[in-house]
């Protein structure tokens, strides 16, 4: 006895009502592909360059995540009046962020001016403050809610709570990559996943090839970066050999089910799985480079994957990100002097390599470098409370309010402060950016009208800012 196949949607819509259910998902379609737009390009080959919708001054972008949520009054935001108000109340009372908090507690570490453009950075960020003329400093930055998870998500999907696309798949869905033997979207995390894990680097309803390839630099030789690159019992020409004969088969079976964006994205990974043999060996194999370069990024995992960030987005890799480490490295609710300046020294050196290489060789102007974290943290001192936070002291709460995200390359101005917090650091009032807004930005840089860059999914036209977001525009070159 024979099984009946399985009913497809499109014969489901074809059979029912009289046909007029395909009707009007024939006509979604052919909105969503229609010549010309970045569907339809996406389509043909989803990965292949594509121009946006206007000239851009960046090409790649190079996304540093200070996870966490760094400091902003104890890194780039010298604010003096801390040591003037130490221990003492605010007037008004403070803030009301995740935890309670108590008296004005000033920066453990002295600040400095650096460059022609004097801009003031804090001790702990040496190698990097000798950049200040090539960045922009956004210091009223601010988010939502002082919560890591719905935070994260802001910054990287533009969303707080619904499955969205990440900021990386968007880019790659809008301008594909240069290079078709590596991921367009590499994703590099010491130790393992940030929490909320591979949700930052998702694709949501945007096809799966467009989400980023997660991997772990802490392995120092290319077979354990990216396990099973090599095939140890067939050569290239066997491998291609069986490549063949499984597209052909996967293709046949794709053949019916063209609207199912996950198989189409299994299939086109094992192609971009054999093309990567070659390329990943030589791209992520830092060995490569010449002593004085490796000399200058230093040593541990940081310089590792700030050097390969850069060998990345030279060989046209379109979004490479780098987070600190595993969890949330930089929410420092105890002991922040401490903490913070062990967490600087560990990526100050590499950063600072990364945006004078790229300077070096002609790819800064080209790559956009933007370091953040999901937010910043409070000017007064956090109090010990029972439960998680018991016995922990001088360390600084989470601060949606305000905080500093700084940006270079890719057509942003350098040596450039913009916006400004209150006296204490606390709250934006000069100025405000929202996440939404740098998001626009950053997608400007690169060519997109942010509120075109869309994706029409379960009847509406979506994109990374939603229904907000402005461009900054004075921050532009």
């Amino acid at each position: 006895m024979n099984t009946p196949s399985p009913l497809l949607r499109r014969d489901m819509l074809r059979r029912c009502g009289m046909g007029f259910g395909a009707l009007t998902f024939a006509t979604l379609m052919h909105e969503q592909l229609s010549p010309g737009s970045v569907a339809h390009a996406a389509a043909e080959n989803p990965m292949a360059p594509r121009q946006p919708h206007f000239p851009g001054r960046a090409k790649h972008v190079i996304h540093i995540f200070l996870n966490g949520g760094a400091s902003q009054v104890d890194t780039f935001d010298h604010k003096p009046e801390l040591k003037k108000w130490d221990g003492k109340s605010l007037e008004g009372g403070n803030l009301k962020t995740e935890r309670k908090t108590g008296g004005v507690m000033p920066s453990p570490y002295s600040f400095k001016k650096y460059g022609e453009s004097g801009i003031e950075v804090s001790e702990i960020f040496p190698h990097l403050a000798e950049c200040v003329d090539d960045m922009t400093f956004i210091r009223s930055m601010h988010a939502d809610v002082p919560n890591h998870e719905p935070s994260l998500m802001l910054m990287n999907c533009g969303e707080a709570r619904q499955p969205r696309p990440s900021m990386g798949a968007w880019v790659t869905y809008g301008m594909g990559t240069e290079n078709q033997n590596l991921p367009g979207f590499i994703v590099m995390c010491p130790g393992g996943y940030p929490i909320t894990e591979s949700a930052n680097w998702r694709s949501a309803f945007l096809p799966g090839v467009f989400q980023g390839t997660h991997i772990d630099p802490k392995a120092e030789k290319v077979e354990q970066l990216i396990e099973h690159i090599q095939n140890s019992r067939l050569p290239l020409d066997r491998q291609r050999a069986q490549l063949d004969l499984l597209q052909q088969l996967n293709q046949r079976h794709f053949a019916p089910r063209k609207d199912d964006a996950q198989l189409d994205a299994r299939i086109q990974s094992f192609e971009l799985a054999y093309r990567m043999q070659m390329e990943a060996t030589d791209a992520f194999d830092i060995q490569r480079e010449p002593q004085h370069i490796q000399e200058m990024y230093g040593t541990g995992v940081h310089a590792r994957q700030c050097l390969i960030a850069r060998r990345l987005v030279e060989r046209g890799v379109r979004f490479v990100q780098l987070w600190h480490g595993q969890g949330q490295p930089w929410d420092n609710h105890d002991d922040l002097a401490k903490n913070h300046a062990s967490l600087a020294k560990q990526c100050d050196q590499p950063i600072a390599a990364l945006l004078k290489d790229l300077k070096q060789r002609g790819l800064l102007d080209q790559t956009l470098v933007v370091c953040s974290g999901e937010f910043g943290r409070t000017p007064v001192v956090e109090l010990p409370t029972p439960g998680a936070n018991a016995g922990k002291i001088n360390g600084r709460d989470h601060n949606h309010y305000g905080f500093t995200a700084w940006l270079a390359g890719g057509g942003v101005k350098g040596g450039f402060v913009h916006g400004a917090t209150d006296e204490f650091g606390f709250k934006a009032v000069e100025n405000k950016v929202h996440v939404h807004d740098l998001q626009a930005t950053i997608l400007h840089l690169l060519g997109f009208d942010h509120e075109r860059l869309t994706y029409r999914y379960s009847g509406r036209d979506y994109r990374l800012t939603d229904i907000h977001g402005h461009v900054v525009p004075e921050i532009l070159a």
